[in-house]
Protein backbone atom coordinates (compact mmCIF):
# COMPACT_ATOMS: atom_id res chain seq x y z
CA UNK A 1 0.00 0.00 0.00
CA UNK A 2 1.59 3.35 -0.61
CA UNK A 3 1.97 6.12 2.00
CA UNK A 4 -1.27 8.90 0.81
CA UNK A 5 -3.13 5.43 1.23
CA UNK A 6 -2.10 4.53 4.25
CA UNK A 7 -2.46 8.40 5.88
CA UNK A 8 -5.66 8.87 3.92
CA UNK A 9 -6.92 5.22 5.90
CA UNK A 10 -5.77 6.53 9.43
CA UNK A 11 -6.82 10.23 9.39
CA UNK A 12 -10.58 8.84 8.18
CA UNK A 13 -10.97 5.99 10.50
CA UNK A 14 -8.59 6.45 13.72
CA UNK A 15 -8.95 8.67 16.43
CA UNK A 16 -6.34 11.40 16.47
CA UNK A 17 -4.55 11.75 19.63
CA UNK A 18 -0.93 10.31 17.92
CA UNK A 19 1.36 13.11 16.54
CA UNK A 20 2.70 11.00 13.23
CA UNK A 21 5.43 11.68 11.07
CA UNK A 22 4.47 11.54 7.28
CA UNK A 23 6.05 8.07 6.77
CA UNK A 24 5.05 4.46 6.84
CA UNK A 25 7.59 1.23 7.47
CA UNK A 26 6.96 -1.87 5.30
CA UNK A 27 9.64 -3.95 7.08
CA UNK A 28 12.85 -3.80 8.65
CA UNK A 29 16.06 -5.52 8.76
CA UNK A 30 18.85 -5.36 11.38
CA UNK A 31 18.87 -1.82 13.15
CA UNK A 32 17.22 0.01 9.62
CA UNK A 33 13.39 0.19 8.58
CA UNK A 34 12.36 0.93 4.96
CA UNK A 35 9.51 2.33 4.53
CA UNK A 36 6.58 2.49 1.50
CA UNK A 37 9.24 3.71 -1.47
CA UNK A 38 11.95 0.99 -0.10
CA UNK A 39 13.95 4.30 1.27
CA UNK A 40 16.10 2.84 4.13
CA UNK A 41 15.92 4.64 7.61
CA UNK A 42 18.86 4.13 10.01
CA UNK A 43 16.53 3.30 13.62
CA UNK A 44 17.57 5.01 16.63
CA UNK A 45 13.80 4.59 18.11
CA UNK A 46 13.29 0.86 18.03
CA UNK A 47 9.81 1.38 18.65
CA UNK A 48 10.38 3.44 21.58
CA UNK A 49 13.06 0.98 23.16
CA UNK A 50 10.92 -2.21 22.64
CA UNK A 51 12.88 -3.77 19.23
CA UNK A 52 15.94 -4.77 21.42
CA UNK A 53 17.02 -7.46 19.27
CA UNK A 54 16.20 -4.89 15.75
CA UNK A 55 13.55 -5.94 13.10
CA UNK A 56 13.44 -9.23 12.03
CA UNK A 57 16.68 -11.28 14.17
CA UNK A 58 16.32 -14.36 12.48
CA UNK A 59 16.73 -16.85 15.41
CA UNK A 60 13.87 -14.59 16.84
CA UNK A 61 11.57 -15.21 13.51
CA UNK A 62 12.30 -18.74 13.66
CA UNK A 63 11.30 -18.82 17.35
CA UNK A 64 8.20 -16.92 16.26
CA UNK A 65 7.42 -18.88 13.40
CA UNK A 66 7.46 -22.11 15.44
CA UNK A 67 5.47 -21.10 18.65
CA UNK A 68 3.00 -19.61 15.84
CA UNK A 69 2.81 -23.07 14.33
CA UNK A 70 1.28 -25.07 17.39
CA UNK A 71 -0.01 -22.97 19.81
CA UNK A 72 -0.53 -19.44 20.32
CA UNK A 73 -3.51 -18.36 23.13
CA UNK A 74 -5.13 -20.04 26.02
CA UNK A 75 -5.84 -17.99 28.70
CA UNK A 76 -4.82 -18.71 32.19
CA UNK A 77 -7.58 -20.51 33.02
CA UNK A 78 -4.40 -23.47 31.86
CA UNK A 79 -1.13 -23.99 32.98
CA UNK A 80 1.12 -22.28 30.00
CA UNK A 81 4.65 -24.44 29.19
CA UNK A 82 6.19 -21.34 27.69
CA UNK A 83 4.77 -19.00 30.64
CA UNK A 84 6.12 -21.06 33.25
CA UNK A 85 9.90 -21.02 30.99
CA UNK A 86 10.11 -18.08 31.02
CA UNK A 87 9.05 -16.64 34.24
CA UNK A 88 12.31 -19.35 35.31
CA UNK A 89 14.43 -17.30 32.89
CA UNK A 90 13.73 -13.77 34.22
CA UNK A 91 14.50 -15.38 38.04
CA UNK A 92 18.03 -16.48 36.52
CA UNK A 93 18.63 -12.97 36.08
CA UNK A 94 16.92 -11.06 38.79
CA UNK A 95 17.98 -10.70 42.13
CA UNK A 96 17.97 -13.25 44.05
CA UNK A 97 14.90 -12.51 46.52
CA UNK A 98 12.70 -11.64 43.07
CA UNK A 99 11.07 -14.91 42.66
CA UNK A 100 7.73 -14.87 40.95
CA UNK A 101 6.67 -13.26 38.06
CA UNK A 102 2.92 -11.91 36.81
CA UNK A 103 2.45 -11.18 33.49
CA UNK A 104 0.43 -8.64 31.35
CA UNK A 105 0.36 -6.82 28.09
CA UNK A 106 2.54 -3.57 28.75
CA UNK A 107 3.97 -1.34 30.96
CA UNK A 108 1.30 0.55 32.26
CA UNK A 109 -0.36 -2.45 32.95
CA UNK A 110 2.56 -4.24 35.10
CA UNK A 111 2.36 -0.60 36.94
CA UNK A 112 -0.95 -0.74 37.61
CA UNK A 113 -0.47 -4.64 38.94
CA UNK A 114 2.33 -3.43 40.69
CA UNK A 115 0.48 -0.85 42.61
CA UNK A 116 -2.05 -3.27 43.28
CA UNK A 117 0.15 -5.77 44.69
CA UNK A 118 1.71 -3.63 46.80
CA UNK A 119 -1.29 -1.76 48.44
CA UNK A 120 -2.96 -5.29 49.20
CA UNK A 121 0.18 -6.54 50.81
CA UNK A 122 0.79 -3.40 53.29
CA UNK A 123 -3.08 -2.81 53.71
CA UNK A 124 -2.26 0.88 52.98
CA UNK A 125 -3.16 3.83 50.87
CA UNK A 126 -1.06 6.40 49.98
CA UNK A 127 1.87 6.02 47.15
CA UNK A 128 4.91 8.52 46.46
CA UNK A 129 6.13 8.82 43.22
CA UNK A 130 8.11 11.27 41.14
CA UNK A 131 7.36 14.42 39.71
CA UNK A 132 8.56 14.70 35.83
CA UNK A 133 8.00 10.50 36.00
CA UNK A 134 6.50 8.78 33.51
CA UNK A 135 4.04 5.36 34.63
CA UNK A 136 1.91 4.82 31.97
CA UNK A 137 -1.51 6.50 30.89
CA UNK A 138 -4.12 3.58 32.54
CA UNK A 139 -5.80 5.41 35.08
CA UNK A 140 -3.44 4.19 38.56
CA UNK A 141 -0.12 4.82 36.73
CA UNK A 142 -1.66 8.05 35.10
CA UNK A 143 -1.86 8.82 38.68
CA UNK A 144 1.55 7.62 39.25
CA UNK A 145 2.66 9.89 36.41
CA UNK A 146 3.57 13.25 38.16
CA UNK A 147 3.00 15.33 34.70
CA UNK A 148 0.07 17.16 34.91
CA UNK A 149 0.48 17.20 30.59
CA UNK A 150 -0.42 13.88 30.87
CA UNK A 151 -2.87 14.12 33.62
CA UNK A 152 -5.09 17.10 32.17
CA UNK A 153 -8.55 16.52 31.25
CA UNK A 154 -8.20 12.91 33.05
CA UNK A 155 -8.09 14.19 36.74
CA UNK A 156 -12.04 12.32 38.25
CA UNK A 157 -10.34 9.23 36.96
CA UNK A 158 -7.27 9.67 39.25
CA UNK A 159 -6.68 8.54 42.92
CA UNK A 160 -5.74 10.79 45.84
CA UNK A 161 -3.70 8.38 47.03
CA UNK A 162 -0.91 9.31 44.65
CA UNK A 163 1.57 12.20 46.69
CA UNK A 164 4.68 13.57 44.23
CA UNK A 165 8.24 13.89 45.74
CA UNK A 166 11.22 15.65 43.90
CA UNK A 167 13.44 13.69 41.85
CA UNK A 168 16.99 13.54 43.52
CA UNK A 169 15.64 14.84 46.57
CA UNK A 170 15.76 12.48 49.34
CA UNK A 171 14.27 15.09 51.91
CA UNK A 172 11.28 15.75 49.59
CA UNK A 173 10.64 12.05 50.01
CA UNK A 174 11.68 12.01 53.62
CA UNK A 175 8.68 14.57 53.91
CA UNK A 176 5.94 12.73 52.98
CA UNK A 177 6.50 8.92 53.96
CA UNK A 178 4.47 7.88 56.90
CA UNK A 179 3.62 4.58 58.05
CA UNK A 180 0.41 4.80 55.53
CA UNK A 181 2.80 4.97 52.85
CA UNK A 182 2.30 1.40 50.84
CA UNK A 183 4.93 2.22 48.13
CA UNK A 184 7.69 4.68 46.66
CA UNK A 185 7.57 4.70 42.76
CA UNK A 186 11.11 5.05 41.03
CA UNK A 187 12.69 5.35 37.88
CA UNK A 188 16.37 4.62 37.99
CA UNK A 189 16.51 7.13 34.74
CA UNK A 190 13.62 9.47 34.03
CA UNK A 191 13.49 8.25 30.05
CA UNK A 192 10.11 10.12 29.37
CA UNK A 193 10.65 13.19 31.67
CA UNK A 194 14.12 13.57 29.33
CA UNK A 195 16.78 11.39 30.04
CA UNK A 196 17.39 12.64 34.02
CA UNK A 197 19.74 9.75 35.70
CA UNK A 198 18.81 9.22 39.44
CA UNK A 199 22.48 9.60 41.96
CA UNK A 200 23.18 6.69 43.39
CA UNK A 201 22.50 8.47 47.15
CA UNK A 202 18.92 9.32 46.18
CA UNK A 203 18.29 5.51 45.08
CA UNK A 204 19.98 3.95 47.93
CA UNK A 205 18.20 6.64 50.34
CA UNK A 206 14.57 5.56 49.23
CA UNK A 207 15.58 1.78 49.86
CA UNK A 208 16.20 3.12 52.98
CA UNK A 209 13.03 4.82 53.49
CA UNK A 210 10.90 2.24 52.54
CA UNK A 211 13.01 -0.21 54.78
CA UNK A 212 12.34 1.79 57.61
CA UNK A 213 8.57 2.80 57.20
CA UNK A 214 7.48 -0.54 55.57
CA UNK A 215 7.17 0.24 52.25
CA UNK A 216 7.51 -1.26 49.59
CA UNK A 217 10.37 0.14 46.72
CA UNK A 218 8.56 0.02 43.26
CA UNK A 219 11.25 0.10 40.78
CA UNK A 220 9.82 1.05 37.02
CA UNK A 221 12.00 -0.57 34.79
CA UNK A 222 9.82 -0.33 31.82
CA UNK A 223 12.05 1.37 29.91
CA UNK A 224 15.69 1.05 31.59
CA UNK A 225 15.21 -2.78 31.74
CA UNK A 226 16.31 -6.00 30.04
CA UNK A 227 19.59 -4.56 28.94
CA UNK A 228 18.63 -1.06 27.84
CA UNK A 229 20.91 0.32 30.40
CA UNK A 230 24.41 -2.08 29.94
CA UNK A 231 22.76 -4.57 32.58
CA UNK A 232 20.11 -6.29 32.71
CA UNK A 233 18.48 -3.71 35.29
CA UNK A 234 19.46 -0.62 35.84
CA UNK A 235 19.06 -0.96 39.38
CA UNK A 236 22.20 -2.85 39.28
CA UNK A 237 23.96 -0.16 38.78
CA UNK A 238 23.12 1.50 42.22
CA UNK A 239 23.68 -2.52 44.01
CA UNK A 240 19.84 -1.55 45.39
CA UNK A 241 17.31 -4.35 45.33
CA UNK A 242 13.55 -3.51 45.43
CA UNK A 243 10.49 -5.10 46.53
CA UNK A 244 9.20 -5.04 43.17
CA UNK A 245 10.18 -4.81 39.61
CA UNK A 246 7.88 -3.82 36.50
CA UNK A 247 8.48 -4.22 32.75
CA UNK A 248 8.24 -4.30 29.38
CA UNK A 249 9.33 -2.44 26.00
CA UNK A 250 12.36 -4.74 25.65
CA UNK A 251 11.29 -7.91 26.83
CA UNK A 252 9.34 -9.23 23.91
CA UNK A 253 11.44 -7.46 21.10
CA UNK A 254 7.97 -5.96 19.87
CA UNK A 255 5.54 -8.38 20.73
CA UNK A 256 3.11 -7.02 23.72
CA UNK A 257 4.07 -7.84 27.04
CA UNK A 258 4.35 -6.47 30.88
CA UNK A 259 6.05 -8.21 33.85
CA UNK A 260 5.57 -7.57 37.33
CA UNK A 261 8.38 -9.64 39.64
CA UNK A 262 8.55 -9.54 43.34
CA UNK A 263 9.17 -12.05 46.63
CA UNK A 264 7.37 -15.21 47.41
CA UNK A 265 6.32 -13.12 50.27
CA UNK A 266 4.44 -10.28 48.67
CA UNK A 267 3.42 -12.53 45.50
CA UNK A 268 1.38 -14.83 47.73
CA UNK A 269 -1.59 -12.02 49.01
CA UNK A 270 -2.05 -12.26 45.02
CA UNK A 271 -4.35 -15.02 45.47
CA UNK A 272 -6.78 -16.68 42.53
CA UNK A 273 -9.52 -13.79 41.70
CA UNK A 274 -7.39 -10.78 42.82
CA UNK A 275 -5.71 -9.41 39.11
CA UNK A 276 -5.99 -11.08 35.75
CA UNK A 277 -6.19 -10.53 32.33
CA UNK A 278 -7.11 -12.73 29.49
CA UNK A 279 -4.41 -11.86 26.81
CA UNK A 280 -1.50 -11.75 29.39
CA UNK A 281 1.19 -14.26 29.59
CA UNK A 282 -0.25 -16.33 25.87
CA UNK A 283 1.92 -18.66 24.80
CA UNK A 284 3.46 -16.60 21.62
CA UNK A 285 4.26 -13.37 23.98
CA UNK A 286 5.86 -15.46 26.50
CA UNK A 287 8.07 -17.57 23.88
CA UNK A 288 9.19 -14.49 22.44
CA UNK A 289 10.56 -12.91 25.67
CA UNK A 290 12.57 -16.38 26.20
CA UNK A 291 13.89 -16.16 22.81
CA UNK A 292 15.11 -12.15 23.69
CA UNK A 293 16.82 -13.52 26.73
CA UNK A 294 17.89 -16.43 25.35
CA UNK A 295 19.50 -14.47 22.07
CA UNK A 296 20.94 -11.64 24.47
CA UNK A 297 22.62 -14.28 26.62
CA UNK A 298 24.06 -16.23 23.78
CA UNK A 299 25.32 -13.27 21.91
CA UNK A 300 27.24 -11.60 24.87
CA UNK A 301 24.51 -8.68 23.31
CA UNK A 302 25.13 -6.82 26.35
CA UNK A 303 28.70 -6.19 25.84
CA UNK A 304 27.93 -4.90 22.52
CA UNK A 305 25.52 -2.11 24.51
CA UNK A 306 28.45 -1.40 26.84
CA UNK A 307 30.99 -1.25 24.46
CA UNK A 308 29.62 1.07 22.09
CA UNK A 309 27.70 3.12 24.00
CA UNK A 310 30.57 4.12 26.19
CA UNK A 311 32.27 5.14 22.79
CA UNK A 312 29.05 6.95 21.58
CA UNK A 313 28.95 8.94 25.03
CA UNK A 314 32.51 10.15 24.63
CA UNK A 315 31.83 11.62 21.51
CA UNK A 316 28.67 13.47 22.27
CA UNK A 317 30.25 15.05 25.48
CA UNK A 318 32.84 15.89 23.16
CA UNK A 319 30.71 18.26 20.67
CA UNK A 320 31.71 21.90 21.29
CA UNK A 321 27.93 22.97 20.16
CA UNK A 322 26.61 25.91 21.86
CA UNK A 323 23.14 23.78 21.04
CA UNK A 324 24.33 20.95 23.75
CA UNK A 325 22.97 22.04 26.99
CA UNK A 326 24.22 18.29 28.68
CA UNK A 327 24.45 14.66 27.74
CA UNK A 328 23.59 12.41 30.41
CA UNK A 329 22.35 8.45 30.56
CA UNK A 330 23.62 4.65 30.56
CA UNK A 331 24.43 2.32 27.56
CA UNK A 332 21.91 2.78 25.28
CA UNK A 333 19.43 5.19 27.09
CA UNK A 334 21.00 8.07 26.21
CA UNK A 335 19.67 11.65 26.20
CA UNK A 336 21.40 14.55 24.85
CA UNK A 337 19.75 17.95 25.84
CA UNK A 338 19.72 20.86 23.21
CA UNK A 339 19.01 24.48 24.26
CA UNK A 340 15.38 24.89 22.92
CA UNK A 341 12.57 22.95 21.89
CA UNK A 342 12.59 24.47 18.44
CA UNK A 343 16.40 23.49 18.02
CA UNK A 344 15.66 19.97 18.90
CA UNK A 345 12.62 19.92 16.28
CA UNK A 346 14.85 21.19 13.94
CA UNK A 347 17.20 18.28 14.77
CA UNK A 348 15.16 15.42 14.41
CA UNK A 349 13.86 17.06 10.77
CA UNK A 350 17.22 16.99 9.74
CA UNK A 351 18.40 13.05 10.79
CA UNK A 352 14.79 12.57 9.38
CA UNK A 353 15.49 13.97 6.05
CA UNK A 354 18.98 11.89 6.26
CA UNK A 355 17.57 8.91 7.27
CA UNK A 356 18.11 8.57 10.59
CA UNK A 357 15.34 8.33 12.89
CA UNK A 358 15.26 9.91 16.55
CA UNK A 359 13.58 11.10 19.08
CA UNK A 360 12.71 13.88 21.41
CA UNK A 361 11.76 13.37 24.44
CA UNK A 362 10.25 15.75 27.54
CA UNK A 363 10.71 18.51 24.57
CA UNK A 364 13.84 19.40 23.95
CA UNK A 365 15.69 16.05 24.87
CA UNK A 366 17.42 14.01 22.16
CA UNK A 367 16.02 10.72 23.18
CA UNK A 368 18.89 7.83 21.91
CA UNK A 369 17.50 4.25 22.33
CA UNK A 370 18.73 1.82 19.62
CA UNK A 371 18.24 -1.98 19.47
CA UNK A 372 20.67 -3.33 21.64
CA UNK A 373 22.56 -4.72 18.47
CA UNK A 374 23.11 -1.38 17.54
CA UNK A 375 27.00 -1.10 16.26
CA UNK A 376 30.12 0.82 16.27
CA UNK A 377 29.66 1.45 12.30
CA UNK A 378 25.89 2.64 12.84
CA UNK A 379 27.02 4.77 15.42
CA UNK A 380 29.80 5.97 13.06
CA UNK A 381 26.76 7.28 10.75
CA UNK A 382 24.68 8.83 13.34
CA UNK A 383 27.60 11.13 14.71
CA UNK A 384 28.78 12.30 11.05
CA UNK A 385 24.82 13.31 10.42
CA UNK A 386 24.20 14.36 13.95
CA UNK A 387 27.14 17.15 13.76
CA UNK A 388 25.74 18.29 10.11
CA UNK A 389 21.91 18.58 11.48
CA UNK A 390 24.27 20.44 14.93
CA UNK A 391 25.79 22.87 12.69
Amino acid sequence: MDFNTVKNLTEKYLFPNYGRMDVAFERGENCYLYDTNGKQYLDTVAGIAVNSLGHSHPEWVKAMRDQVSHLVHVSNLYHIEEQAMLAQRLNTITPDSITRSLFCNSGAEANEGALKTAVRYTKRKKVLSALNGFHGRTSASLGATGQTKYQASFEPLISDAFHYYTYNDLESVKEQMDRDTAAVMLEGIQGEGGVIVATPEFVKGVRDLCTDYGALMIVDEVQTGVGRTGKWWCMEHYDVIPDIITTAKGLAAGMPIGAVMTTDEIASVMTPGTHGTTFGGNPLVCASACSVIDIINRSRILDNVNRVSEQWMKELKALKSPKIKEVRGMGFLIGVELQDEATAAAVKKFMFDHNILINVAHGKTVRLIPPLIFSMEQKDVFMVNFKLALE
